[in-house]
């Protein structure tokens, strides 16, 4: 989206957006000063650029039986393009991944799981982290308590 375009009003949107998902449109237009149709627009314009990458209801991860929170910090053998892809695609394919980053320090990649409990979490590694070939070490740490885990990003420092 041209500079130009992503303007106060835009990261209005966006603040409101990611608090408030379904909030209806009429009523979007009315907290930014806009009327509907313009605000329908340029809300359309923002998913077009990619900016809006999509809605989703976020749900308590203890009340639907995921209560265990790990991050594990893996190392691979080989540093490659090749390698990283293979190791981006087996990890995604893991329904219980649910966060991957390419990480630079001791780790190689850092990943963020939920999964029932430590049995649960015995299989994730075992049947499918460490069985991916690339992978020489996992080093795992377990979340006691959840400060936070879905920030707003801060559009209005966006300049």
């Amino acid at each position: 989206m041209p500079e130009s375009v992503f303007d106060k009003t835009d990261r209005t949107i966006l603040t409101i957006l990611q608090n408030e998902g379904r909030l209806a449109n009429v009523d979007l237009a009315e907290r930014v000063s806009l009327s509907p149709s313009s605000c329908l627009r340029r809300t359309k314009a923002l998913e077009a650029a990619g900016l809006i990458a999509g809605y989703r209801a976020e749900l308590d991860r203890k009340r639907i039986g995921l209560g265990l929170t790990v991050f594990l910090s893996l190392r691979v053998n080989q540093h490659s393009r090749a390698t990283s892809r293979l190791i981006e695609q087996e990890l995604t394919s893991i329904p219980a991944v649910v966060a991957c980053h390419v990480v630079s320090g001791e780790a190689d990649f850092l990943v963020e799981a939920v999964v029932p409990d430590l049995g649960a979490y015995e299989s994730l590694l075992l049947d499918h982290v460490l069985a991916i070939d690339a992978i020489t070490d996992a080093r795992s740490n377990f979340a006691i308590r959840t400060v936070l885990s879905r920030g707003s990003l801060p559009v209005d420092t966006v300049r």
